[in-house]
Order: C-alpha cells, then sequence, then structure tokens
C-alpha cells in the first residue's frame, strides 16, 4: 500500500511562517503552497519552494479566492470568467518560482471555500480542470474523494489524485463539515491517526452521523493552520509506516 501526506503550507509570512513549514516538512511526502489570494506572499512562496526542495518533496499550487481576511474559507460569487483567471495567475506564480529554484511544480489543488464548492458544483470544477491543463496538462488537480473536480479531471484526460482529510469531519454525501459547525474540526491525535490509517486500507471514512462512506486516498491532508499539524505529521508518517504503508509523492507513482 502506498499514500502521500501533503499539507497546505505557505500560508503564514515571514520568518515564523518558513519556520513553521521547515518544521513539518520532513514528515509529509508533498506541499500545497499558498499562491498569495488568501494567504502568502511572493518571498513566502519562494522560501516554501525552497524549502520543499530542500527535504524532497513534491510541489503544488493552493489556488485560492480573493480573500486574505477570511483566509479564503468565506464562499464567493464569481463568474467563470474571473475562475479561469485566479487559476492560471496563481498556479503559475508557484510553477515560475519553482523553475526558478530548479524544480518541477507538479499538482494544483484548490483551497477552502473554492475547494469545497467546486467539489460540489460540475461546471466550476470544469473550469477549474481545463484551467489547469491550459496551463500544462501533465499537472494533477487534486480534488476531493468522489468529487466533482475528479469526474471533471478525469473527463478531460487530466491526471488527478484523490484526496481524504483525516482532520476534518465528513457529511454523509462525503462532503466535508462546514467549519461553522462544532466538531468539523478534529483535534484528537489519536483520533487522527486511526482515522488515516481506516482510510488507506480500508478505503472508508465514518461521517459525523456515523455513515461508512467509500473513499479513495491518493493524498491524506493535515492542515498547516491546525495547531495540531506538526504532532499530527509526525505521528502519522510513523504510524502509518509501522502499519506497511509507504509514503510517496503521488505525483512520483
Amino acid at each position: 500500500m502506498v499514500t502521500d501526506i501533503n499539507c497546505d503550507l505557505g500560508e503564514g509570512s515571514g520568518q515564523k511562517g518558513a519556520a513553521g513549514d521547515d518544521s513539518i516538512m520532513p514528515f509529509i511526502t508533498s506541499a500545497s503552497i499558498a499562491c498569495g489570494f488568501h494567504a502568502g506572499d511572493p518571498l513566502t512562496i519562494e522560501r516554501s519552494v525552497r524549502s520543499a526542495v530542500r527535504h524532497g518533496i513534491g510541489i503544488g499550487a493552493h489556488p485560492g479566492y480573493p480573500d486574505r481576511e477570511g483566509f479564503g474559507r468565506r464562499p464567493m460569487t464569481i463568474s467563470h470568467e474571473e475562475l479561469r483567471a485566479l487559476i492560471l495567475y496563481q498556479s503559475a506564480a508557484v510553477k515560475g518560482i519553482a523553475e526558478s529554484a530548479g524544480a518541477t511544480m507538479q499538482h494544483v489543488k484548490p483551497h477552502g471555500a473554492l475547494y469545497n464548492a467546486a467539489a460540489a458544483d460540475y461546471e466550476m470544477a470544469m473550469v477549474i480542470a481545463r484551467a489547469v491543463k491550459d496551463l500544462d496538462s501533465s499537472l494533477i488537480l487534486v480534488g476531493l474523494s468522489g468529487s466533482q473536480l475528479i469526474r471533471a479531471a478525469r473527463e478531460i484526460g487530466l491526471p488527478w489524485a484523490s484526496e481524504v482529510f483525516a482532520d476534518r469531519a465528513y457529511n454523509d454525501d462525503g462532503t466535508l463539515v462546514s467549519r461553522t459547525i462544532e466538531g468539523a474540526v478534529l483535534h484528537d491525535t489519536a483520533m487522527v491517526i486511526d482515522r488515516a490509517v481506516r482510510m488507506i486500507k480500508e478505503k472508508t471514512v465514518e461521517s459525523i452521523s456515523g455513515k461508512i462512506i467509500a473513499i479513495e486516498a491518493d493524498t491524506i491532508c493535515i492542515h498547516g493552520d491546525n495547531e495540531m499539524a506538526l504532532v499530527f505529521a509526525e505521528n502519522l508518517s510513523e504510524t502509518l509506516e509501522k502499519n506497511g504503508i509507504e509514503l510517496k509523492y503521488f505525483g512520483k507513482r
């Protein structure tokens, strides 16, 4: 069995943010780097990219809504034309910085409210998938397992990776529980680790109401802004390896 541990990084600023990213990278296999719209800035992007290069992990862009105040987690209504431009602009920024560091950006993973909206909205998902393909047809689109993002990528022949969340609660339909609801974000290390192992070995997750949902876990996300992120990542990588699960970036399989 093989899986990837990814973390959303580059969301801090200055030396403190860079230090936080550096500490978690030894325990993950890919990083999705904020592109400056919901968080981050050009200097932080470059620092995160170079840190990922030093640690030998996969590099991806993490484009989001232009919503720094709400950290990209507030729903927005934008035209498909603007959505396409947002994806192209943000992803190209990380791609260019990665190439300047002698690396190759290999995936794109939408952030926050944009990710959740596209998971359910086929037309949005198709706009995102086509923008990614037009930027670079070898890029891998990361989307929620079973989502419209995965469907769109399949339909246009774009590589994809199905993502699951060990530190988030699920609704019965396989979508993520809104962060406005208590219990949406999990903080118990043992629970997060147990869920992750089950996700990979059994390809299921228990919803917030107790329903067992089928999922595909090409990559497991740990949110970098979760205060337990480093503890989760360290314990998760160790536990998965003990369970005979190889950690490998999905872009290198």
